[in-house]
Protein backbone atom coordinates (compact mmCIF):
# COMPACT_ATOMS: atom_id res chain seq x y z
CA UNK A 1 0.00 0.00 0.00
CA UNK A 2 1.29 3.36 -1.08
CA UNK A 3 1.61 6.19 1.92
CA UNK A 4 -1.01 8.77 1.61
CA UNK A 5 -2.23 11.63 4.13
CA UNK A 6 -5.24 11.06 2.83
CA UNK A 7 -5.63 7.71 3.77
CA UNK A 8 -6.75 7.93 7.73
CA UNK A 9 -4.88 4.65 8.56
CA UNK A 10 -1.27 6.38 8.21
CA UNK A 11 -3.16 9.82 9.22
CA UNK A 12 -0.76 12.33 11.00
CA UNK A 13 -1.81 11.97 14.75
CA UNK A 14 -0.80 14.15 18.01
CA UNK A 15 1.66 13.52 20.65
CA UNK A 16 -1.13 12.40 22.78
CA UNK A 17 -3.36 10.66 20.69
CA UNK A 18 -0.55 8.40 19.36
CA UNK A 19 0.03 8.10 23.66
CA UNK A 20 -2.98 7.09 23.98
CA UNK A 21 -3.60 4.67 21.50
CA UNK A 22 -0.75 2.57 22.49
CA UNK A 23 -1.26 0.75 26.25
CA UNK A 24 2.54 0.88 27.27
CA UNK A 25 3.06 4.60 26.23
CA UNK A 26 -0.17 5.51 27.58
CA UNK A 27 1.48 5.33 31.03
CA UNK A 28 3.57 8.37 29.80
CA UNK A 29 1.33 10.23 29.38
CA UNK A 30 0.86 12.09 32.86
CA UNK A 31 4.60 12.68 32.94
CA UNK A 32 4.37 14.49 29.69
CA UNK A 33 1.74 16.61 30.63
CA UNK A 34 2.99 17.78 33.93
CA UNK A 35 6.64 18.09 32.80
CA UNK A 36 5.13 20.50 29.92
CA UNK A 37 2.90 22.30 32.65
CA UNK A 38 6.03 22.69 34.50
CA UNK A 39 8.18 23.83 31.36
CA UNK A 40 5.18 26.38 30.91
CA UNK A 41 4.97 27.48 33.99
CA UNK A 42 8.65 28.59 34.51
CA UNK A 43 8.45 30.43 31.23
CA UNK A 44 5.51 32.54 32.62
CA UNK A 45 7.75 34.06 35.68
CA UNK A 46 11.31 34.37 33.20
CA UNK A 47 9.51 34.57 29.90
CA UNK A 48 13.17 36.47 28.37
CA UNK A 49 15.72 34.06 30.23
CA UNK A 50 13.95 30.89 29.91
CA UNK A 51 13.56 30.74 26.29
CA UNK A 52 16.43 29.17 25.60
CA UNK A 53 16.19 26.56 28.81
CA UNK A 54 14.52 23.51 29.41
CA UNK A 55 13.47 21.33 32.55
CA UNK A 56 16.28 18.68 32.60
CA UNK A 57 14.81 16.94 35.60
CA UNK A 58 11.98 17.06 37.81
CA UNK A 59 12.63 14.81 40.69
CA UNK A 60 10.75 14.73 44.29
CA UNK A 61 11.18 18.34 45.36
CA UNK A 62 14.34 19.43 43.59
CA UNK A 63 14.08 20.55 39.80
CA UNK A 64 17.02 20.56 37.17
CA UNK A 65 17.40 22.96 34.60
CA UNK A 66 19.32 22.65 31.26
CA UNK A 67 20.75 25.79 30.42
CA UNK A 68 22.99 26.61 27.22
CA UNK A 69 25.85 28.73 29.22
CA UNK A 70 27.40 29.53 32.92
CA UNK A 71 26.50 33.16 32.25
CA UNK A 72 23.05 32.37 31.81
CA UNK A 73 23.41 29.88 34.91
CA UNK A 74 24.49 32.88 36.93
CA UNK A 75 21.51 35.14 36.04
CA UNK A 76 18.84 32.84 36.55
CA UNK A 77 20.48 32.02 39.50
CA UNK A 78 19.66 35.42 40.67
CA UNK A 79 15.78 34.74 40.11
CA UNK A 80 15.79 31.24 41.83
CA UNK A 81 13.54 32.80 44.68
CA UNK A 82 11.56 34.58 42.65
CA UNK A 83 10.63 31.23 40.77
CA UNK A 84 10.18 29.31 43.72
CA UNK A 85 7.88 31.49 45.25
CA UNK A 86 6.06 31.75 42.14
CA UNK A 87 6.14 27.60 41.41
CA UNK A 88 5.62 26.77 44.74
CA UNK A 89 2.34 29.63 44.57
CA UNK A 90 0.95 27.26 41.47
CA UNK A 91 1.15 24.21 43.39
CA UNK A 92 4.56 23.06 42.57
CA UNK A 93 6.46 21.35 45.60
CA UNK A 94 9.84 22.52 44.88
CA UNK A 95 12.65 22.85 47.56
CA UNK A 96 15.61 23.59 45.58
CA UNK A 97 16.81 24.33 41.95
CA UNK A 98 19.57 23.64 40.27
CA UNK A 99 21.25 24.59 36.93
CA UNK A 100 23.09 22.17 34.30
CA UNK A 101 25.07 23.44 31.51
CA UNK A 102 24.33 21.93 28.14
CA UNK A 103 24.03 22.48 24.56
CA UNK A 104 20.22 22.92 23.38
CA UNK A 105 18.98 20.04 21.21
CA UNK A 106 18.61 22.16 18.69
CA UNK A 107 22.20 22.79 18.35
CA UNK A 108 24.26 21.34 15.55
CA UNK A 109 27.64 20.11 16.66
CA UNK A 110 30.45 22.86 15.37
CA UNK A 111 33.86 21.39 15.19
CA UNK A 112 37.15 23.57 15.05
CA UNK A 113 37.79 23.87 11.87
CA UNK A 114 34.14 24.28 11.35
CA UNK A 115 32.58 21.44 10.33
CA UNK A 116 28.71 20.95 10.47
CA UNK A 117 28.65 24.76 10.12
CA UNK A 118 26.57 24.80 6.22
CA UNK A 119 26.40 28.69 4.58
CA UNK A 120 23.59 29.28 2.27
CA UNK A 121 24.74 30.10 -1.35
CA UNK A 122 22.72 33.65 -0.65
CA UNK A 123 24.85 33.83 2.83
CA UNK A 124 28.05 33.37 1.01
CA UNK A 125 26.84 35.77 -1.42
CA UNK A 126 25.83 38.29 0.89
CA UNK A 127 29.40 38.15 2.37
CA UNK A 128 31.49 38.40 -1.07
CA UNK A 129 29.13 41.79 -1.82
CA UNK A 130 29.80 42.83 1.85
CA UNK A 131 33.33 42.58 1.61
CA UNK A 132 33.71 44.83 -1.64
CA UNK A 133 31.18 47.18 -0.17
CA UNK A 134 33.24 48.04 2.87
CA UNK A 135 35.51 50.91 2.35
CA UNK A 136 39.21 49.96 2.42
CA UNK A 137 40.82 51.46 5.50
CA UNK A 138 43.09 49.86 7.88
CA UNK A 139 40.73 48.83 10.78
CA UNK A 140 38.73 47.43 7.69
CA UNK A 141 41.40 45.29 5.87
CA UNK A 142 41.63 42.01 8.39
CA UNK A 143 37.68 41.76 8.31
CA UNK A 144 37.49 42.16 4.44
CA UNK A 145 40.62 39.85 3.82
CA UNK A 146 38.78 37.30 6.66
CA UNK A 147 35.77 37.35 4.57
CA UNK A 148 37.70 36.95 1.06
CA UNK A 149 38.86 33.85 2.56
CA UNK A 150 35.54 32.59 3.59
CA UNK A 151 33.97 33.08 0.15
CA UNK A 152 36.87 31.54 -1.54
CA UNK A 153 36.57 28.51 0.75
CA UNK A 154 32.60 28.18 0.55
CA UNK A 155 32.95 28.39 -3.55
CA UNK A 156 36.22 26.01 -3.89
Amino acid sequence: MRFSFTNRRYAPQEATNFLQGNATLARLLPAVQRMANLQRDCHEVLPAAFKTCEIFAFDGSELTLAVPNTALAAKLKQQVPALLLTLNGKGWQINNIRFRVQMPKGIAHVGPSGEGLKLSEAAVDSFDEMSKKLEATPANEPLIAAMQRLVARRRG
